[in-house]
């Protein structure tokens, strides 16, 4: 073989190797992320090595990955499950949701979550199928009657929302589109021990389903909320009670909408736990999670149900699982990352085609 066709072939495989690099990664590195609530687990930050965009912080906070958590915390898990009897019947339940703003402004087509099974309950095999919902916001306001705050709300029968099932794939990463994988993610120990194991989901969206969402600007309301709930068929999974669970306040999002930028106040600071002779910050974005009621009726499209939801309540983080007792004041925030497709770089496809045509060359010259 000659020196050139050696060296091409050597560029090849390099090329391929880059290549099918990409799919083993999960989220894959062709996904930028673009919002981020890391989980509380003891102290421990699970970063991955992924792009971000738009790139330098917006807010001008230490960027994804440079921050340690100060919340020596294991969290705790809000119930967001609906379970049905039969493959007919609709599920029911409970949901969670939480609210996000970015600047990116361009789809969803990857979800990273946290959460776990309370009581350690994970049925027969775990959770097989989840909800995931995008939808729009309504932002706080004052009820005329009582003069009472309503925070704000998933706007439940907004014309842009987005429903999808996707299913559980084992081994697979990243997931086939319209699928999500799960992991048991280990928590250190701590002074506080964790109610329950914890588990990382990723799904992949189904490929004509993204979320195409707003960047966050001054003066509109481009908020919505991403809503997750583990779908249990009883009769097959068993008694299943999964729960989302909630971010560590210790630590900022620094690809967030900032203050000014949305209706309910953004990525901020709400206030200050203890912490020994210190004083350590609650970061919050925009308003509470929320819970309410849900019914999630099967379609003739299997992956895109009829959704129908009730209410809504604010939910706060507790003690001891959260922060010290002064922790119960503040409305909570759940864990979960969004993710946006980037193109390939051109160079590398052109690269691999200039690579391929020299080949071919010295091939022909032999």
């Amino acid at each position: 073989m000659s020196i050139s066709r050696l060296c091409s072939c050597f560029a090849v495989l390099g090329i391929l190797s880059i290549i099918a690099g990409r799919a083993t990664a999960d989220p894959s590195p062709t996904e930028a992320l673009k919002f981020y609530q890391m989980p509380l687990n003891n102290g421990a930050t699970p970063y991955l090595p992924v792009p971000s965009y738009p790139g330098p912080s917006p807010n001008g906070l230490p960027s994804y990955g440079t921050v340690t958590s100060t919340a020596i915390f294991p969290g705790h898990d809000e119930l967001s499950t609906a379970t049905r009897t039969s493959d007919s019947a609709p599920w029911q339940g409970i949901y969670m949701a939480d609210d996000f703003a970015d600047y990116a402004g361009t789809p969803i087509v990857h979800v990273r979550w946290w959460g776990s099974y309370m009581n350690d309950n994970a049925g027969i095999d775990g959770v097989k199928k989840f909800l995931i919902s995008f939808e729009h916001n309504v932002p706080a306001s004052i009820d005329a009657s009582t003069e009472e705050i309503i925070p704000s709300h998933p706007d439940f029968a907004h014309s842009g929302n987005l429903h999808q099932i996707v299913d559980f794939v084992p081994g697979v990463a990243p997931p086939p589109p319209g699928m999500f994988t799960e992991k048991a993610v280990v928590t250190p120990r701590g002074p506080v021990s964790p109610p329950e194991l914890l588990y990382e989901y990723n799904a992949e969206l189904h490929l004509d389903k993204w979320f195409h969402e707003e960047a966050a600007a001054p003066g509109v309301d481009n908020v919505y909320w991403l809503k997750i709930v583990a779908l249990v068929d009883a009769q097959v999974d068993g008694d299943i009670d999964w729960g989302w669970h909630n971010r560590d306040w210790s630590i900022p999002d620094a690809l967030a909408a900032k203050p000014g930028d949305t209706p309910d106040g953004a990525e901020h600071i709400a206030g200050t736990v203890p912490d020994g002779d210190t004083l350590e910050s609650v970061w919050h974005f925009e308003d509470d999670a929320v819970q309410g009621g849900i019914a999630v009726y099967p379609t003739a499209m299997p992956f895109m149900p009829d959704v129908q939801q009730s209410d809504f309540d604010a939910r706060n983080y507790v003690t001891p699982f959260d922060g010290p007792t002064e922790i119960v004041q503040y409305s909570k925030d759940l864990a979960f990352e969004l993710y946006t497709m980037i193109p390939e770089p051109a160079s590398l496809v052109l690269l691999a085609l200039g690579v391929l045509g020299f080949a071919g060359l010295g091939r022909r010259r032999c």
